[in-house]
């Protein structure tokens, strides 16, 4: 387990998926208008995180970070501090079916809007939907990345996919182009610690967002939100239950977050489709805030750029081929 100041670590990102990327992904009408929440739901998150006095790591979308109307969003995360991550530009969640000379036309575009609009250069990734290839590896360790951070070790992938599925108006073709999101049964079996990708005479470190040892069930926070519909304290104890089995594999979490954690029932009613969306505000801030105590009785939290500091020695070598 990975260590700051004689504390055990726990590494934290934000995917600032923006509005019209869940539409796209969902088959919604009306994404290509880019309706955006970023300009106040940036600020609100930039407070919560400010008021705990966190550090945590934003992936950004380059598209987002392209349009004018996001501009403020874009600047005030830049000054905050943060980590700045690369979360695509077009944000599309089939990204292992393209060829490496998309693959680099991608990254670098998105590269270019998120530095012009924050200032900062990202030198880690994380694939949307949690689309990972061997190309896309390849031409990250090419770039100079410092880090992926797309697997998902979890079992429940299948099922997770089979209700977006089963919500959505997508057709036949763009089920069976989506027919990897949130991972394969091949993630699912990928270690839960930092490992490095092998290429060549280079490797780039991995770390994977972190679901519960053995069981490789999701602990992300927008997971823990759904489940506290039906109970929150049975949501409470399962994420209380999952940082022991981190402590007890010497696991140092690596903790997903979503803009719509932060964003309720009244807030927004285009969404209704993702999971626990029908929560008020204050009922999902009290549980945010519940998670966080946890997560910071027990760790050091930290950007996932930290994490790659403290993990970099990483034994465990994997093989590209493997992706």
């Amino acid at each position: 387990m990975e260590h700051i100041n004689d504390r055990p670590l726990a590494s934290m990102s934000l995917d600032l998926d923006d509005q019209w990327s869940y539409m796209k992904t969902h088959g919604e009408k009306g994404w290509d208008k880019f309706p955006s929440y970023l300009d106040w739901a940036v600020p609100r998150i930039l407070d919560y995180l400010r008021e705990r006095g966190l550090s945590i790591t934003f992936f950004i979308v380059g598209q987002d970070a392209a349009l004018e109307q996001n501009s403020a969003a874009m600047k005030a995360l830049g000054e905050a501090g943060h980590e700045i991550g690369n979360h695509s530009f077009n944000h599309e969640p089939w990204l292992h079916l393209y060829s490496e000379e998309q693959l680099d036309e991608e990254l670098a575009r998105a590269e270019a809007s998120i530095e012009q609009a924050t200032g900062h250069k990202p030198r880690g990734f994380r694939g949307p939907g949690f689309s990972l290839s061997a190309s896309t590896l390849r031409v990250l360790v090419q770039r100079g990345y410092r880090y992926d951070a797309t697997v998902f070790p979890n079992l429940l992938n299948p099922l997770a996919r089979m209700y977006f599925f089963a919500t959505s108006s997508l057709t036949p073709e763009e089920k069976e182009q989506r027919k990897e999101l949130f991972g394969t049964w091949r993630d699912a079996a990928r270690p839960l610690k930092p490992f490095h990708w092998d290429a060549g005479e280079k490797s780039l470190l991995e770390i994977p967002v972190t679901t519960m040892p053995v069981f490789k069930t999701p602990i992300h926070l927008s997971y823990i939100l759904y489940a506290a519909r039906f109970s929150r304290t049975l949501a409470l104890l399962y994420f209380r239950f999952a940082l022991f089995m981190c402590r007890a594999a010497r696991v140092s979490p690596s903790i997903l977050l979503h803009p719509l954690d932060f964003i309720g029932s009244e807030d927004l009613g285009e969404l209704d489709f993702f999971p626990g969306m029908d929560m008020k505000l204050q009922d999902k801030l009290e549980v945010v805030t519940a998670v966080m105590d946890l997560l910071q009785k027990h760790y050091d939290i930290v950007p996932v750029g930290k994490h790659v500091e403290a993990a970099g020695d990483a034994s465990l070598h994997l093989s590209l081929d493997a992706a």
